[in-house]
């Protein structure tokens, strides 16, 4: 095997070359870096201050990508992980990074990609507000059924041939296909845990096979669990294909209620995607009201099986908080609330704004989002289905809502699409207020906006602890037409 020491002269890097480095920072996404005789290598699993050797997997003209075989120094920022998963589960990235300097990384990520992805300097990006419970935080997980479940290296050889092979559980790190069985998780209360492990088994029992995304052909697809965690409802939403018999769900369905008190409303949903995805196009429900009640920011809300709310509830309350103060409402202005979900954020602006209009493409979710203002008598809410690149230009031309002074935006991952971003420069509301799950989709739109529109304030918030995932909320100000 190649060997390639830091600091020899000018070294050529090679696939399986062995290379000894120091981590100097964590890049986007999560990955390590160090350098090479000016050379960039990104690192999986590393840390920052670690002494690695590292074997090169990847070789481009400008960086090279590779995987730790040796620890060589421990990092000082270092955390003893506390799942017996980490390291080859998908579901954390940073357990064994002390929570502080998770929050510091995810600051500088935040800076780098406006900078480097927009070229911009905003005035001021604050220290990123710590989530009020590391762990147990989540409120929604999803599990994904595999025929055949993935092993660690130790556990091979000893797998329990009476339970079968197939899995259920999350993703392992970086793959895209391998699912193992998840036998504790510290993201999701253990209640949630056990009913995980419980629908494996009676789905084990029934006898059908888990679904193949590669010959198209089994029942099982996905396990949603919802939980309030201000309530402690759990909602199940089984996702199936249409091969396999429906008394196999109602027969799990009975099981689950009478060990678990706790989980209070059953949904199933049948899916034909060949994508996957854990939606359905057809539910019923078999129990209970088919729905969970959160508590946030004063609101009641009721959140159904394919509904969108913000995933870390009481990290949530911090940030709509941020959005209301960065939003400056009299109480005279129309809202427009873009991508709203099942109208959480909506909701909790609605006593100080004379009117929220929200749109959003899931009709759950904007059945969700009715409920959910009357529930809390508030008169002065309006919800839209539809496409939102459609509805929004169509509800702009038509007049049928009053236009906006403030425009909540909280798109998904991927960012505003252009039309929506173009339909946003063209309203021109005073003030805009961006949520954003993704540091690289919001450099590339306030980029787009920079022309009509200032950033004044972002303000990060850590949804997701021991991921590299990070939230924000920037407040925009339109510029002054020039004279």
């Amino acid at each position: 095997m190649p060997q390639v020491h830091a600091d020899s002269a000018k070294p050529r890097l090679t696939e399986g070359a062995e290379v000894d480095l120091t981590i100097d920072k964590l890049a986007f996404g999560g990955k390590a870096l160090g350098r090479v005789a000016g050379c960039v290598v990104f690192v999986n699993q590393a840390l920052p201050g670690q002494r690695v050797r590292v074997r090169i997997t990847n070789k481009k003209s400008k960086f090279a990508e590779a995987q730790v075989i040796q620890l060589l120094a421990q990092s000082p920022v270092y955390s003893p992980p506390f799942c017996r998963h980490f390291g080859f589960c998908g579901g954390c990235q940073w357990q064994d990074l002390d929570y502080e300097e998770q929050l510091h990384w995810k600051r500088v990520q935040v800076q780098e990609c406006l900078r480097h992805l927009a070229g911009l300097t905003p005035g001021r990006i604050l220290p990123p507000v710590a989530s009020p419970h590391p762990r147990y935080y989540r409120n929604k997980m999803e599990f994904t059924f595999a025929p055949r479940g993935w092993l660690p290296a130790a556990d091979r050889g000893r797998q329990d041939k009476s339970q079968g092979a197939w899995a259920l559980g999350l993703h392992v790190r970086a793959s895209r296909d391998q699912i193992f069985d998840l036998e504790e998780c510290f993201l999701q209360s253990p209640q949630a845990t056990a009913i995980l492990k419980e629908v494996r088994s009676l789905c084990r029992q029934s006898g059908l096979p888990p679904y193949n995304p590669k010959n198209r052909r089994g029942f099982w697809r996905f396990l949603v669990l919802r939980e309030s965690k201000r309530t402690s409802q759990i909602l199940a939403h089984l996702i199936t294909t249409h091969q396999g018999e429906a008394a196999a769900i109602d027969a799990l369905g009975e099981r689950l209620q009478a060990r678990f008190p706790a989980l209070t409303t059953l949904v199933h949903s049948r899916s034909r995607q060949k994508a996957q995805v854990a939606r359905g196009e057809s539910s019923r429900t078999l129990w209970g009201s088919g729905y969970i009640e959160e508590q946030l920011c004063g609101l009641r809300l009721r959140v159904s099986a394919q509904s969108f709310l913000q995933t870390n509830t009481a990290a949530a309350e911090g940030l709509y908080e941020a959005v209301s103060g960065l939003a400056e409402l009299t109480g005279r202005e129309t809202v427009w609330d873009l991508y709203c979900g099942a109208g959480s954020i909506a909701l909790s602006l609605a006593s100080r704004a004379r009117r929220v209009v929200g749109f959003e493409l899931v009709p759950e979710a904007v059945k969700d989002a009715y409920l959910n203002s009357r529930l809390n008598g508030l008169d002065n809410c309006h919800f839209l289905g539809g496409d939102l690149k459609e509805r929004l230009r169509e509800t702009w031309r038509q007049g049928s809502q009053p236009l906006p002074e403030v425009v909540i935006t909280d798109p998904p991952r991927s960012g505003m699409h252009l039309q929506v971003v173009q339909a946003l420069k063209e309203l021109a509301p005073r003030r805009i207020i961006y949520v954003s799950c993704n540091p690289a989709t919001l450099a590339r739109d306030l980029a787009l906006l920079g022309d009509r529109y200032e950033i004044l304030t972002i303000q990060p918030f850590d949804l997701f602890p021991h991921t590299a995932h990070i939230e924000s909320v920037t407040r925009l100000e339109r510029r002054q037409a020039a004279p």
